[in-house]
C-alpha cells in the first residue's frame, strides 16, 4: 500500500477547512481533486510551450505538438490499444459517446434498427442515441437490472434482435456501483456480430483497463474524473470502425483539403478532431495517468474497494439505512437513503458538517424510475480519502439522524 498522508499532501484543497470543519471530500464521482503534480505540468506548459499544435512550424508549436502527441501515447499505453490512431480527444465521456451515436446512427442505422443499452445508464449514454431517434428514427431500447442493480448478464442474448446494430453500456454504474462483466458481455455480443461502446467514466480512475482483452469497439472516458483536469477526455474506438464513421464535426485540423467542390479528410486520429484541441490538458491528462500508474493501480483499487466495504458495513449498523447495488463487487461508490429524511437534507446538513457528498438522481432518473425512488446520498471515494473520513461521514449521518 501507499503512504495516503504523503498522497494527501500532492492535494492542498484536502487541508481546507468549510464552515470551520475540515473538508471531507466523497463527491469523487462527480470529479476528483487534482494534484499538485497536474497543475504544475499545466502552469508549466502556458508559461514556456504556449502555441497552436500541429500547424507552426516554429519552435514553440512543435514543442506544443510533441507534448500533445506524447499525450495521446501515453493513453493508447494506459488503456492497452495497438495505435495511437485509435485515440481522440474529446471534451470528455460525454462527448465522446456523443460522436459514437451520431456518426455510427449517420452510416450504421436505418429507421427501426436498434440500440441497447441498460437501466443503469447515465444520461450520457441515454440522451445521445434518444437524439438520434428522434432525427433518424432508431429505436433505444434497454436490458433490465435485478434489484440489486445487477445486470442479467447470461440473458444478455435473448434481448439481442435482428434489428440490433450496437450495445452501449456502462462498465462500472455511477449509482450502484456495479462492476458489469463487461467482457463476457462483449464475447456474446460479438457472437451475433453487433459492436460494443463501453463507457469508462467510471472505471478508469478505479482499475486497470485493456481495450485488447476487453475487445470493446469503442470505449470512452474523462480526464476530470481521474485526477486530470475538465474538459479533456478520451473515445478508443478499433481502427476498423473509425475508418467507416464520418467525422463527427467539420472545421480545421481534420481536412485533408478543401475546395468548393468537394472536402477530403484528415487520417485518424484527426478526423474526429476539428479546432483547436485543449493541448495544454491533454499534457495534464498524460501527468494524471503518470501519477496514477506512480501510486499504481493495484494499490489504489484494493483501497478504495477496502474503503467501499468498510463504509458499507458502518452504513448498515445504522437503523433505517437503505444502500443500493449489489454486495459484491461494488466499486468506489455507496449511494444510500435513510428511512423519513429526504437526502437534499441529509447532504445539506453534512455539508454543514464539511462533509461533502452528492445528492438527487445523479443524471441517472430511468435508473431510480427502477429502484422505485426520487434520488439518494452519494458517497464516492478516491484514492486519497480515509478509513477517518469514512468516519466522519457516519458519525455526521447519525448526527442528522439525531435531528430528525
Amino acid at each position: 500500500m501507499y503512504d495516503i498522508s504523503k498522497i494527501r499532501e500532492d492535494f492542498p484543497i484536502l487541508s481546507r477547512q468549510v464552515y470551520g470543519r475540515p473538508l471531507v471530500y466523497l463527491d469523487n464521482a462527480a470529479t476528483t481533486q487534482k494534484p499538485l503534480q497536474v497543475l504544475d505540468a499545466m502552469r508549466e506548459e502556458y508559461l514556456n510551450v504556449n502555441a497552436n499544435v500541429h500547424r507552426g512550424v516554429h519552435y514553440l508549436s512543435q514543442q506544443a505538438t510533441d507534448l500533445h502527441e506524447a499525450a495521446r501515447e501515453k493513453v493508447r499505453s494506459f488503456i492497452g490499444a495497438d495505435k495511437t490512431e485509435e485515440i481522440i480527444f474529446t471534451r470528455g465521456t460525454t462527448e465522446a459517446i456523443n460522436l459514437v451515436a451520431s456518426s455510427f446512427c449517420l452510416s450504421q442505422m436505418q429507421p427501426g434498427d436498434e440500440v441497447l443499452v441498460t437501466d443503469m445508464e447515465h444520461h450520457s449514454n441515454i440522451v445521445p442515441w434518444q437524439l438520434q431517434a428522434q432525427q433518424r428514427g432508431i429505436v433505444v431500447r434497454h436490458l433490465p437490472i435485478s434489484d440489486d442493480g445487477r445486470l442479467f448478464s447470461d440473458q444478455i442474448a435473448t434481448h439481442l434482435t435482428e434489428k440490433t446494430r450496437i450495445v452501449s453500456l456502462a462498465h462500472v454504474s455511477n449509482v450502484l456501483g456495479t462492476i458489469n462483466p463487461v467482457a463476457d458481455i462483449i464475447k456474446t455480443v460479438h457472437e451475433h456480430g453487433i459492436p460494443v461502446l463501453v463507457d469508462a467514466a467510471q472505471s478508469a480512475p478505479h482499475m486497470a483497463i485493456n481495450v485488447k482483452d476487453l475487445d470493446c469497439d469503442f470505449l470512452a472516458f474523462s480526464g476530470h474524473k481521474m485526477y486530470g483536469p475538465t474538459g479533456v477526455g478520451v473515445l478508443y474506438g478499433k481502427e476498423e470502425w473509425l475508418d467507416r464513421l464520418p467525422p463527427y464535426q467539420g472545421g480545421g485540423e481534420m481536412i485533408d483539403r478543401v475546395s468548393w467542390e468537394q472536402t477530403t479528410y484528415e487520417r485518424l486520429p484527426f478526423k474526429f478532431e476539428a479546432g483547436t484541441p485543449d493541448y495544454v490538458a491533454t499534457h495534464g491528462l498524460a501527468t494524471a495517468i503518470d501519477y496514477l500508474q506512480t501510486v499504481g493501480l493495484e494499490g489504489i483499487e484494493t483501497h478504495e474497494k477496502e474503503l467501499t466495504r468498510y463504509c458499507m458495513e458502518q452504513l448498515h449498523a445504522i437503523d433505517g439505512v437503505t444502500i443500493y447495488g449489489p454486495e459484491s463487487p461494488h466499486d468506489a461508490v455507496v449511494s444510500f437513503n435513510v428511512a423519513g429524511i429526504h437526502h437534499l437534507d441529509i447532504g445539506t446538513l453534512l455539508d454543514r458538517l464539511g462533509i461533502a457528498v452528492r445528492t438527487g438522481h445523479h443524471c441517472a432518473q430511468p435508473l431510480m424510475s427502477r429502484l422505485g425512488i426520487s434520488g439518494t446520498v452519494r458517497a464516492s471515494f478516491a484514492l486519497y480519502n480515509t478509513r477517518e473520513e469514512v468516519d466522519a461521514l457516519v458519525s455526521g449521518l447519525r448526527r442528522v439522524i439525531q435531528m430528525f
